[in-house]
């Protein structure tokens, strides 16, 4: 048997709100996260929440940060959101306290099933606990748990849990070395 995307459907995916506002945040998204060179946190979070977010305080969202569905997004408070990031949250994205997600990291909360002919897509949260730190260009994928205080490195995907003050690196990450934080 071949795989026959043309048979591929999903009927059962919640996108969690109406086409209506999820139209709405399309536009939105397009013109305040997307075209606006400015990071004006403040109003993005003002936004996000008035579009079912949950969001902390003290959380700084840089430009071109792209958020597929807001609805399904809690922040922690003191978030910091690269340049360029994506949170890909077709399932629920939860992001601890005083995390740091950087420039052009992926959260990826969907995949597909290889094993089937329809591909079926298949949905799964991600968690970042406090005062984790995603490097520039790392990848998550879905249902991985980033653990308190871990860092997974520029460059590297995170394919299972992460422990706790745990460094990852590679594709797929390993543990490198244990994070000591010095007062």
């Amino acid at each position: 048997m071949n795989v026959n995307l043309s048979t591929f459907a999903n009927p059962d995916f919640n996108r969690g709100a109406s086409a209506l506002k999820e139209a709405s945040w399309i536009a939105v998204r397009f013109v305040l996260f997307s075209l606006c060179p400015f990071p004006l946190s403040g109003l993005k979070c003002a936004v996000l929440r008035a579009f079912g977010a949950r969001i902390g305080q003290g959380v700084v969202i840089k430009p071109q940060v792209k958020i597929t569905f807001p609805w399904k997004l809690e922040i922690g408070n003191h978030v910091w959101l690269g340049e360029e990031c994506w949170l890909l949250n077709l399932d629920r994205i939860t992001i601890g306290d005083n995390v740091c997600i950087s420039q052009r990291a992926f959260l990826c909360t969907g995949s597909h099933n290889y094993k089937l002919s329809t591909f079926d897509l298949i949905v799964k949260p991600i968690t970042i606990e406090d005062g984790a730190w995603l490097g520039a260009g790392s990848w998550v994928g879905p249902g991985v748990v980033v653990g308190s205080h871990a860092v997974l490195t520029a460059g590297s995907v995170a394919t299972k849990n992460l422990e706790p003050y745990g460094i990852y690196q590679g594709n797929p990450a390993s543990l490198v070395k244990k994070r000591i934080i010095e007062s």
